[in-house]
């Protein structure tokens, strides 16, 4: 046979191939997004003006940890006024370690320590050590063990896929809402951008509570 045929039936066979990658590609993603997850629902606060500030963060991320202490204060500050909700949203593509350091947080989670995972990730010598490591695993596990949560069962949680979901849940969430970088701020489900100062927070949080104050009393008279 002549070298046009077999040329013929190479592309044939080629296409054939790349219409079942196309395909397998596509129910793959399909199936991953019928997981029941829905996004995280880590909130601190009694939110006695119905505030509510939202933080989209990476565990990783340098800027998150510089904002970290001041959010912390801001957040015991206005702890009876305000509720304060964190989501998971590592940048992958910058951060190789940010989807293990969420996981370690909700893995924390299934045991009700979340805020104290959380806060163990942004603590400053902490962080210096488990973000650069080329495994940080053993390090959760260290922050884990220090918190009183059952080991074993932390690193079980860990590596599930329903701690994957969760994460995988405030990405989509986040992506749904265009964050391009963390730490991103939401007041009441507006955007906000905020300085890296108590006093930055204070003026945005008060003028928010001010409104929402305003409009409460315009509808009750």
């Amino acid at each position: 046979m002549s070298k046009q045929f077999w040329a013929v039936v190479v592309i044939i066979v080629l296409v054939f191939i790349g219409i079942v990658v196309v395909s397998n590609h596509k129910s793959s993603t399909a199936s991953n997004s019928k997981s029941s997850s829905q996004p995280t629902q880590h909130i601190i606060g009694t939110g006695s003006t119905g505030v509510t500030l939202v933080e989209y963060g990476d565990y990783e991320c340098p800027y998150c940890e510089e904002y970290y202490p001041v959010v912390k204060q801001v957040q015991q500050e206005y702890n009876d006024k305000i509720f304060f909700q964190f989501r998971n949203f590592p940048l992958t593509s910058v951060h190789v370690n940010a989807f293990a350091g969420a996981r370690a947080a909700e893995a924390a989670a299934l045991q009700n320590k979340f805020w104290e995972m959380h806060d163990a990730l942004y603590d400053s010598s902490n962080w210096q050590v488990w973000s650069t490591a080329s495994d940080p695993t053993p390090y959760f596990s260290q922050y884990a063990q220090q918190l009183g949560l059952n080991v074993t069962q932390f690193k079980s949680d860990f590596g599930s896929t329903k701690v994957n979901d969760l994460v995988n849940a405030d990405m989509t969430a986040g992506n749904s809402l265009n964050i391009q970088g963390t730490p991103t701020f939401f007041l009441d489900g507006k955007q906000v951008t905020i300085g890296i100062s108590v006093a930055d927070f204070e003026k945005v949080i008060n003028a928010e509570i001010a409104k929402k104050a305003a409009a409460s009393s315009s509808t009750t008279h």
